[in-house]
């Protein structure tokens, strides 16, 4: 993970300042053996009960489309996380004081995006991501965006 205020890339920003915003981050292995202990466990602490896996890549219809629906400005009821296995991709995400921050993430990044905080996500210049995504229950993944969007 690499994040940066936007406006300041030289600003860097450690798990521990995304944490003070809400944001949660953890650095996990990204051989399945290795990382279904670590997963499971942050399953039990934070009640999630399913996952499943995403993946956006030049095979994957309507692509363009989907990106600009994913990097319109929007939040969630509930808490949006993202463990990434394969590929890389960013996040923006608005801190307290309503800059964005930017989230690089690649492989073996597990984010917790916390309910009620506007993000945003695209892809970057590797065009290409594979992620489990972590369900406490998916009715609170439908996408709301921030007012005048």
């Amino acid at each position: 993970m690499h994040a940066y205020l936007l406006d300041q890339p030289d600003h860097a920003l450690s798990a521990e300042v995304l944490r003070s915003e809400g944001i949660l981050y953890w650095q996990l292995p990204v051989e399945p053996s290795e990382y279904a202990g670590p997963v499971a466990n942050i399953c039990q602490d934070r009640g999630y009960v399913q996952m499943d896996e995403i993946f956006l890549g030049e095979n994957t219809p309507d692509l363009a489309a989907l990106c600009t629906k994913f990097f319109v400005e929007h939040l969630h009821t509930d808490e949006e996380i993202r463990f990434v296995v394969a590929g890389s991709g960013i996040f923006d995400l608005r801190d307290v004081h309503d800059r964005w921050m930017r989230v690089h993430v690649v492989p073996g990044d597990l984010i917790i995006v916390p309910a009620q905080k506007y993000h945003r996500f695209t892809l970057d210049a590797q065009q290409t991501i594979t992620c489990k995504r972590l369900f406490q229950d998916t009715r609170g993944w439908v996408a709301e965006p921030r007012a005048g969007q």
